[in-house]
């Protein structure tokens, strides 16, 4: 269902049947981390038109795993990390999120 890059695919996938018996296929909720608890790779100072997915693919190693930038600054909304520009970031190690 989901890549392996993907902030959900390490969730489990529960099931949920409707009252008409229709059986709903979702995912657990996930919790963000401890942004003090990750591995911090290093601080980055945004500068005018710098995208995420490019720094995350520098840093991380994909464009699609922005979210771990996310997670490191404690920010759901991406688009927070770069406005203002000179605004200091945090870049973590990559990690990888265990089931629970």
């Amino acid at each position: 269902m989901f890549d392996e890059t993907s902030r959900y695919y390490y969730l489990e996938t529960e099931k949920f049947t409707n009252p008409d018996g229709r059986i709903i296929a979702y995912k657990r909720r996930r919790f963000l981390p401890q942004s003090d608890k990750l591995q911090l790779q290093v601080e980055l100072t945004v500068n005018e038109g710098d995208r995420l997915d490019r720094i995350a693919n520098t840093y991380i190693g994909s464009p699609e795993m922005f979210w771990q930038v996310c997670d490191a600054n404690n920010t759901m909304n991406p688009f927070e990390l770069l406005e203002p520009p000179g605004k200091q970031i945090r870049i973590p190690q990559p990690y990888i999120i265990e089931p629970i």
